[in-house]
């Protein structure tokens, strides 16, 4: 039996696409290594708290302008299947989701196999065969990996095998009491080891080669968040703890006292290796992309240090036709800018796949609603989603609606890829508006908080362009060249409504533009 559709993965990607494609009746089959959903989260984080958000009370009764501020949940058509309403806890428990997670596999009738790991996966005759652990083989003619980033990054450092490692070691913190630890990396995982250590350890060392970066200065995520970040507190109030700028260059057994012996070059000095010494060392450089159950016929190119398979604007691999990823693996596509790699980004970016894959194979075009094409018309509906939509709101600066006219005739699309647009993905038109929300250029290098650098006041129509909070932006495009860009004036409260700020200088736009 050859089906259409093979999805790799029951974390929350995989039953994101795969419940689109059960409400859709398509014929596919999700395989899970794990005994049920989101089996990742059954062991991460290692200290079991999650750092998205998970806001309950917003004051608005509007679900979709709701999951916003909502992190966890998938889309569905059930308006109680959302992750809210399970826990009021901003940052939620693990095992929250994962109960979540097997609440929406059954409410929305996801065909899962469970227990059934894929070992090797080849390609041939146009079809995918995937062998699974007990030796059983699935066939399909396309293939969806939503594994993840499911094996630990291991920086090429002599030694490092002697590490303890953040997906295996004892987390109890009172096997740490009164020694010397060195953390290795400086992302969340390796902040919130050291956050949870500082109690019992006597002093605590976190180390990496580059600066610490701040979600809040850089709208990346994935930087370090406040709620990991007490360890800073400690090491610039001199509290034994500190933060290493530099390379680890070795790890080695210390010999009769025990311990190690950790060779240092700090980034910031010309000073010739420093020898640190330490009880124990833990490895928090974050994850990878395992590609090794790939035989040569569909072995995916590979790119960011091999960390993760490198994509189209489709999701597609660049050299294995049919194959195709979902989730945190599709941060290549947008890495460190926006939010593919977490649930409330590619929850949409699994819905865009969705269609892609519908328009490509089932016969289905990308939804559209048509509008009047004169411009307030066309203004009127992207002022109407600039403020509501959640899916422009947590892919910013990716996911774009689409405003297609073609003479008498508009069609609007909505969360489309701005790559896939620009590649042609929807196919030619005389005329689009993409909008997206975007911060400015340098975002991520102005402080947030220094009161002396001058900002972009509020509603400031003609300093739009200057703006770097987060705004709409509208591009148009002439038979799919870039024709002229539009901004959207910055508001605190987000409300790009204001007739004389936002209306009508965009409907001016549009009706320039359409000449």
């Amino acid at each position: 039996m050859v089906r259409d559709y093979i999805v790799i993965g029951a974390g929350p990607a995989g039953l994101q696409l795969a419940a689109l494609l059960e409400r859709d009746g398509r014929d596919y089959v999700v395989l899970e290594r794990g005994s049920g959903p989101g089996t990742f989260f059954t062991r991460f984080p290692r200290h079991r708290q999650l750092i998205s958000i998970n806001k309950v009370h917003t004051g608005c009764t509007d679900p979709e302008l709701n999951l916003r501020m909502d992190w966890n949940s998938l889309l569905s058509d059930v308006p109680e299947l959302t992750f809210t309403r399970r826990t009021e806890r901003y940052f939620p428990q693990a095992d929250d989701l994962v109960r979540y997670l097997a609440e929406f596999a059954e409410r929305t009738g996801v065909r899962a196999e469970y227990d059934t790991e894929a070992v090797r996966i080849s390609r041939e005759d146009d079809a995918f065969t995937v062998l699974d652990a007990a030796g059983r083989t699935w066939r399909a003619r396309r293939l969806i990996v939503a594994t993840g980033v499911s094996r630990l990054n291991e920086p090429p450092i002599p030694g490092i095998e002697l590490a303890e490692r953040y997906d295996t070691f004892d987390t109890d913190p009172a096997s740490f009491t009164d020694q010397r630890v060195l953390v290795i990396g400086k992302g969340n995982s390796a902040f919130e080891t050291a956050d949870a250590l500082m109690e019992k350890a006597a002093v605590i060392h976190v180390a990496g080669p580059h600066s610490v970066k701040f979600a809040w200065q850089t709208h990346f995520v994935g930087h370090l968040r406040a709620v990991n970040n007490n360890f800073l507190d400690s090491y610039q109030l001199k509290s034994q703890n500190a933060v290493l700028d530099g390379t680890v260059e070795s790890v080695e057994k210390a010999g009769e006292g025990g311990g190690f012996r950790v060779m240092f070059r700090y980034a910031r000095t010309t000073e010739r290796l420093r020898e640190l010494r330490y009880d124990r060392v833990i490895l928090c450089a974050g994850f990878r992309f395992d590609a090794s159950v790939f035989d040569e016929t569909c072995r995916p190119a590979l790119v960011i240090d091999d960390r993760f398979p490198e994509q189209t604007s489709a999701f597609e691999s660049v050299n294995v036709p049919g194959l195709y990823f979902a989730g945190t693996l599709t941060q290549q596509r947008d890495f460190k800018k926006s939010t593919n790699g977490f649930i409330h980004g590619y929850r949409y970016g699994a819905r865009a796949l969705h269609r892609i894959l519908g328009s490509r194979h089932d016969g289905t075009p990308w939804p559209a609603r048509q509008l009047t094409a004169d411009p307030g018309s066309i203004a009127d509906a992207v002022i109407e989603r600039v403020n509501r939509s959640s899916g422009l709101w947590q892919g910013f600066g990716f996911l774009g609606d689409v405003v297609g006219v073609d003479g008498h005739r508009a069609l609007y699309q909505e969360e489309v890829p701005l790559d896939y647009v620009t590649d042609g993905g929807l196919g030619p038109c005389p005329h689009r508006f993409v909008t997206d929300l975007e911060y400015g250029p340098g975002h991520d290098h102005a402080d947030p908080f220094d009161v002396s650098v001058p900002r972009v006041v509020e509603n400031d129509v003609d300093h739009a362009m200057d703006a770097t909070y987060l705004h709409p932006v509208v591009r148009h495009y002439r038979d799919g060249v870039l024709a002229g860009t539009h901004h959207l004036a910055e508001n605190l409260e987000n409300d790009w409504d204001i007739p004389g700020v936002h209306r009508q200088p965009l409907t001016a736009f549009v009706k320039e533009c359409l000449g």
